[in-house]
């Protein structure tokens, strides 16, 4: 592809990206897009063929720029579990404290589009969380924790689920909130509670 041609690309990119991100994928229209990038429709659809091509392209594109960096969450994630929780949950709490903070642009996206399993998008979105979780096991798995593929999925769904409440309820409590439950769950001298059900009593 000509310079020309991939700088047109990744401007269309670019612009979309951040059309995506603040309006979401229904309300962004392709005439805005184009405007933003500066270009014509018939542009934009020779290096996408759809919007629903192009809502991909810019997923990929945030996936691969994320995960070019050695620490995808933009922290170094190393030594004991809990200096690893601390660490990430440290930089939750700053993330979500930032000015017009909106989340993970993956999932709003995903959920956006919840009615439509088969979208490109979504199959993008679902490769680029299955990679963070994987990311959070290789690191739990260094620093020797038991069954780190467990614990990361527990991890996960901390993170996970704290994003989306600061989302719902706009309080960035939630990151805190959640970093206590996760150092409760790596601390090494919890001890497992049996669970009484109500068949029990």
């Amino acid at each position: 592809m000509p310079r020309s041609a991939r700088d047109t690309r990744q401007k269309i990119l670019r612009e979309a990206h951040r059309l995506f991100r603040r309006s979401g994928f229904f309300r962004a229209g392709i005439d805005e897009i184009a405007a933003a990038s500066h270009v014509t429709k018939r542009t934009l659809y020779h290096h996408f063929e759809s919007k629903d091509a192009l809502l991909a392209a810019v997923l990929l594109a945030q996936h691969d720029e994320v995960f070019a960096n050695a620490d995808p969450y933009g922290v170094r994630l190393s030594g004991t579990p809990r200096q690893i929780v601390d660490v990430l949950f440290d930089k939750l709490v700053e993330w979500s404290a930032t000015p017009h903070w909106a989340g993970s642009g993956f999932t709003r996206l995903a959920m956006e589009l919840a009615d439509l399993p088969g979208h490109p998008a979504r199959t993008i979105a679902h490769k680029h969380k299955a990679a963070l979780q994987h990311y959070l096991t290789e690191v739990l798995a260094a620093a020797g924790l038991e069954h780190p593929g467990e614990r990361a999925k527990e991890l996960f769904v901390l993170i996970e689920g704290a994003m989306a409440l600061i989302l719902i309820h706009g309080d960035p409590s939630y990151a805190q909130t959640a970093a206590t439950a996760a150092r409760r769950l790596f601390d090494p001298t919890r001890t497992s509670e049996a669970i009484r059900l109500p068949s029990d009593a």
